[in-house]
C-alpha cells in the first residue's frame, strides 16, 4: 500500500468517526437535553426551540459537507482529483460552510434575544459563536483557493 492511499483511508476514517460523533450528538445528546430543559422549565419556557433549530441546521450543513468531503478524498484516491466532480464538491462543501455561518448567525440572534429576556449574560456563547464563524471563514477561504486553481486547469 503506497503512502497516497493510505493516508486517504486514514483521512475517510477520521471522517467515518466524525460523522459517527455528529450523528450520536444529533440523534441522542441534543433530544436528551431538550427533554432535561423542557422537565427544568415545566411552565412553558419556549427559548430553547430556535437554538434547536439553528443547531439541527449547522449539523446537517457540516454533515453534507463531510460527505462531500469523503467524496473528495475517493475522488483524490482514484486519480480523479482533476475533475468536474470534484469541482462540483468544492463548491457543495462552500456553500455548505456559507449556510453553516447563517445558521451561526441565527444562533447568535435567537441568544441576544433570550438574553435579553431572561437578563442573563450570554458574552460567553456569543464570542464562542463569532469563533466558529472565524473557523467557518478560514474553511471557505481554503476551499476557495482549492477551487480557483482547479477550475483553471479544467478551464484549459
Amino acid at each position: 500500500m503506497n503512502g497516497k492511499r493510505g493516508s486517504a483511508i486514514f483521512l475517510k476514517v477520521i471522517i467515518f468517526m466524525v460523522g459517527i460523533a455528529m450523528l450520536t450528538l444529533c440523534i441522542y445528546w441534543m433530544p436528551v437535553l431538550t427533554i432535561r430543559d423542557v422537565k427544568a422549565h415545566p411552565d412553558g419556557d419556549y427559548s430553547i426551540y430556535p437554538l434547536l433549530v439553528c443547531a439541527y441546521g449547522i449539523c446537517i450543513a457540516f454533515s453534507f459537507s463531510l460527505f462531500q468531503v469523503y467524496k473528495l478524498l475517493t475522488f483524490i484516491e482514484g486519480n480523479n482529483a482533476f475533475s468536474e466532480s470534484s469541482l462540483n464538491s468544492l463548491k457543495v462543501i462552500k456553500k455548505c460552510a456559507f449556510t453553516a455561518i447563517f445558521f451561526i448567525v441565527l444562533l447568535i440572534i435567537s441568544l441576544k434575544v433570550i438574553s435579553s429576556i431572561s437578563g442573563d449574560d450570554s458574552a460567553g456563547p456569543i464570542s464562542i459563536s463569532l469563533m466558529s464563524i472565524l473557523a467557518t471563514s478560514i474553511i471557505i477561504a481554503v476551499v476557495d483557493v482549492l477551487q480557483k486553481p482547479l477550475k483553471s486547469f479544467l478551464d484549459k
